[in-house]
């Protein structure tokens, strides 16, 4: 399911990592979704990083309060949480971050800085329409998009 961010993209967008769990939680609510306390609590970990995060990080921090956590408990609950839309997965870095459109599922390019590994949605709709209208143009059908900028931010600069 691809739905694109509303027009206002700063209604949706959650700074702080409590804005950004409740709002996580409101729509799994509304979409008749279980989010566990472990996937929350994947999810808050995420959420606080406020930089991309590798799983075996994520892992490594779960077993501080859970001390026989494994892999595959922390990829159960990140892929939970990708196929719904509450975090994204920055392929070129094998890392997830929050995502700043939670309520909606969407699709978006990525700034990542190379320095200090920051990484900015490009919440903007028509990137990934222009991608999709190219595709249409060379008679491909786009299934998924993975957009990732690599760079220096300007705090970095």
């Amino acid at each position: 399911m691809n739905t694109k961010p509303s027009e206002n993209h700063h209604d949706h967008h959650h700074d702080d990592a409590i804005g950004f769990v409740r709002a996580v939680e409101t729509a799994s609510t509304e979409r008749g979704l279980r989010l566990t306390p472990l996937r929350r609590e994947v999810l808050q970990l995420v959420a606080r990083a406020g930089k991309p995060v590798k799983a075996y990080d994520l892992l490594d921090s779960l077993r501080d309060t859970h001390g026989n956590a494994a892999p595959p408990t922390v990829y159960r609950a990140l892929d939970f949480l990708l196929e719904n839309g509450f975090i994204h997965k920055l392929e070129s870095i094998n890392a997830f971050v929050a995502c700043h459109h939670p309520a909606e599922q969407h699709q978006v390019p990525f700034l990542i800085c190379d320095v200090c590994d920051g990484a900015q949605e490009v919440c903007d709709p028509r990137v990934a329409e222009l991608i999709e209208a190219q595709a249409r143009t060379f008679g491909f059908t786009p299934q998924g998009q993975t957009v990732e900028v690599h760079g220096v931010c300007k705090n970095c600069r």
